[in-house]
C-alpha cells in the first residue's frame, strides 16, 4: 500500500506541473483516528456539532450505543442482531470538533445512500435509504442528548440515491431515487405535500437501467425561484410549483457522465448581490453552476470487469439565469471521480477526495487523488486552478467533506467495501481530518478579522443573530493591522450543506451588498489572545438579501473576508 501511494503522489506532481508536495499550499491535521463509523453522510448543525452516519446493515461498527444489553463477557446479548437495526453497534455519531469527542446515536432504519438538508429552524431532516429505510424521514434537533426521531411514512415513494434542496418557502424538495422519476416535498404539512410529481427528465437521462449515471442529481435553487436539476450530462430549470420545465440546457460537451455512479460533483458559484439592487427589490444576480469531474458512461460496467477507466479532468460553467447559455469548458490539473466540491468563505471552491480511475461502487476505483485543488472563479481561466498539499489517507467511495464555521474543511469517510474491512487494498476509513485552506498560512492566519457584532440585532436565538429580509445592517470587526485602500473587504453568508456521495446538498454562498468600510475611532482597548491591544476596529454597512429565492430561510455562517482571509463565521438565521 505504501508503495502504491508514494508512486501515485509522484504521478500527481508530474500531472499537475506544480511544486513538490512539501511546498504546496494548505495543511492537514488528523482530528480523530477512529470515530467508530465511516463518514458516508455528514452535516454541521448551528450548535457546531457534526452529525455523521453510514448505513445500518454494514455489520458491527467500532462503537456501541449507551446502555446496550450485553452478556457477562461484554459481548452483545443474544437478543441483539450483529447487522440489524436493533444492534448494539451505533451507525451514527455526533462529533464535537472543538473537543474531538464522539457521542453514539441510534438510527433504527437503513440510511444507505440517503439524502438530507438542514431545515429553516435548524433541524436536520434526513430522508430515504434502503429497504425499511426507503420511505423514512428522520429528524435530529441540535440539543443536548438529542437523538434521531423517525417517521416511517414520511415519504410517498421510496427514495434511494435521491437529492434534497431547501426551497424559498422553507420546504425541502426530494428529487429522484433509484427507479423514481418524480419529486415530492417534506415535511408533509399540506395536501400538496402528500403527492409526488412526475419528472420524465430523470427517465430521459438514464444511461442504463442498471447503471443510470443520473442518480443523486445535482440540485441548485436559482435566484429566480426555479430549481436547476442536472442529471448525467445535462440540466433543466424546473418550475416545481407548477411541475413545468421552463428551460432545457444543452448537454455538457465531452461525452462524460457526471452523476452516480460516474460520479462528478457540482456547486452553485457565489451569488454576488453587490450592485444588483436586489436589496431594494431589484433584479436577481446571475447564477453560475460549476460541474467538474466524472468519467465515461461505461466506466462502472468496465470496473466490474476489472478495467478502470480514467476520470475526466473537464469542468463546465453554465449561467443558468440566461435564456440560451453555453457551457464554458475548463480542465482541472488532475482527473477526478467522486470528488467533493466545497464552497470556501472566500467564494473559492475546494475540490477534494476521489480517485483518478474507475467509478463509484464496491471496489470500483483505483489511484486515489490525494491532492485537493482550489478553484478561483473570479480569476482569468489560466490561473483559476491551484493544486494543494496532499493528504496521506485515500478517500474514495463513501467519502465526505464539510465546511466548518472556523473556515476549516472537515474530511472523513471512504469505504469502497461491502462491510467494514481493514485488510483490503483500500481499507474502511474511520478517521476524520481537517484540511486548512491556504488562508490559514502562517503569514495570513495571524491577521484574520474577528467579528465583534452585527447591528441592529432584531433578536437572537441562543447565540444566533436573527436577520429579516431587506434589513439594513452593519458588521463590526477587528483587525491587527490597518486596512489599506487596495485590500478587498467583503461579507459572505454560507448555507451549511448535507454532504454525501460527492454532492453537498443545499450548499450556497452569498456575497452581500455592502458599502464603504468605516474605520472605528482609535485602537481597541481590549487585548487579543497574545495580549496585544494594538487592534483596529472597523465597520461595514449593507443589506440583508431581499428575497427568499436568493437566500432561503434558515441558518447561515456569516464571514468577513479581508484581503482573501476570512474571519471565523458567526451563525445567523434568515427569517420571513
Amino acid at each position: 500500500m505504501a508503495i502504491l501511494l508514494t508512486s501515485y503522489c509522484s504521478t500527481i506532481t508530474v500531472l499537475a506541473g506544480t511544486l513538490p508536495n512539501n511546498q504546496l499550499a494548505g495543511n492537514w491535521r488528523l482530528l480523530k483516528r477512529n470515530i467508530g463509523i465511516s463518514a458516508m453522510h455528514m452535516a454541521v448543525l448551528p450548535n457546531e456539532r457534526v452529525i455523521v452516519f453510514d448505513r445500518t446493515n454494514f455489520g458491527p461498527s467500532n462503537i456501541t450505543k449507551k446502555n446496550c444489553p450485553t452478556t457477562k463477557d461484554g459481548s452483545e446479548s443474544e437478543s441483539e442482531s450483529e447487522s440489524g437495526s436493533s444492534s448494539c453497534y451505533a451507525h451514527s455519531v455526533e462529533f464535537d470538533p472543538s473537543k474531538r469527542t464522539v457521542r453514539p446515536l441510534t438510527i433504527l432504519t437503513d440510511t444507505w445512500c440517503s439524502s438530507g438538508a438542514l431545515s429553516h429552524d435548524g433541524v436536520l431532516i434526513q430522508s430515504g435509504g434502503y429497504e425499511r429505510g426507503e420511505r423514512v424521514v428522520r429528524y435530529f434537533s441540535p440539543c443536548t442528548d438529542c437523538d434521531w426521531v423517525e417517521d416511517p411514512n414520511g415519504l410517498v415513494s421510496p427514495r434511494w440515491y435521491a437529492s434534497n434542496q431547501v426551497l424559498n418557502d422553507g420546504k425541502i424538495i426530494v428529487v429522484g431515487g433509484r427507479y423514481q422519476f418524480s419529486y415530492e416535498f417534506i415535511p408533509k404539512k399540506s395536501g400538496s405535500d402528500r403527492k409526488q410529481y412526475g419528472l420524465p427528465f430523470l427517465k430521459e437521462t438514464r444511461y442504463l437501467d442498471t447503471v443510470p449515471n443520473n442518480l443523486y442529481p445535482f440540485l441548485h435553487l436559482s435566484p429566480d425561484g426555479n430549481l436547476f436539476i442536472f442529471a448525467n450530462d445535462r440540466g433543466i430549470l424546473l418550475d416545481y410549483v407548477n411541475n413545468k420545465v421552463v428551460r432545457r440546457f444543452a448537454a455538457m460537451p465531452g461525452g462524460f457522465s457526471r452523476n452516480y455512479p460516474s460520479t462528478g460533483s457540482s456547486a452553485l458559484l457565489a451569488l454576488n448581490l453587490s450592485g444588483t439592487g436586489i436589496s431594494n427589490g431589484g433584479t436577481f444576480p446571475d447564477a453560475n453552476v460549476l460541474v467538474c469531474g466524472g468519467t465515461l458512461p461505461e466506466s462502472n460496467v468496465k470496473a466490474v470487469a476489472g478495467e478502470y477507466l480514467p476520470a475526466t479532468r473537464s469542468c463546465g460553467r453554465l449561467t443558468i439565469t440566461k435564456v440560451n447559455p453555453k457551457w464554458e469548458m475548463e480542465e482541472m490539473p488532475i482527473g477526478r471521480v467522486m470528488g467533493d466540491m466545497i464552497l470556501l468563505p472566500t467564494g473559492d471552491v475546494l475540490i477534494i477526495n476521489g480517485a483518478g480511475r474507475g467509478t463509484a461502487g464496491w471496489d470500483s476505483a483505483r489511484e486515489p487523488v490525494l491532492n485537493p485543488v482550489i478553484y478561483r472563479p473570479g480569476n482569468e481561466p489560466e490561473t483559476r486552478f491551484e493544486v494543494l498539499a496532499p493528504s496521506t489517507i485515500p478517500r474514495l467511495y463513501h467519502s465526505t467533506a464539510h465546511l466548518l464555521s472556523d473556515g476549516r474543511v472537515l474530511v472523513g469517510g471512504s469505504n469502497p467495501n461491502r462491510n467494514y474491512n481493514f485488510s483490503t487494498l483500500f481499507p474502511t476509513e474511520l478517521s476524520l481530518e481537517a484540511f486548512y485552506p491556504p488562508y490559514f498560512s502562517t503569514d495570513k492566519v495571524k491577521s484574520r478579522p474577528l467579528i465583534t457584532s452585527i447591528k441592529p440585532v432584531m433578536k437572537t436565538s441562543g447565540t444566533t443573530v436573527v436577520l429579516n429580509y431587506k434589513q439594513r445592517m452593519s458588521v463590526h470587526f477587528r483587525l491587527k493591522y490597518t486596512v489599506k485602500g487596495s485590500e478587498l473587504v467583503y461579507v459572505t453568508m454560507v448555507a451549511p450543506s448535507f454532504t454525501t456521495h460527492s454532492f453537498a446538498m443545499n450548499q450556497r454562498l452569498l456575497v452581500l451588498d455592502m458599502g464603504e468600510l468605516v474605520v472605528g475611532k482609535g485602537k481597541s482597548s481590549s487585548s487579543d489572545s497574545s495580549g496585544s491591544s494594538n487592534i483596529n476596529n472597523y465597520m461595514i454597512q449593507g443589506y440583508v438579501p431581499a428575497t427568499s429565492a436568493v437566500a432561503p430561510p434558515g441558518y447561515y455562517m456569516l464571514f468577513v473576508v479581508v484581503d482573501g482571509v476570512p474571519s471565523r463565521g458567526m451563525w445567523v438565521r434568515m427569517v420571513k
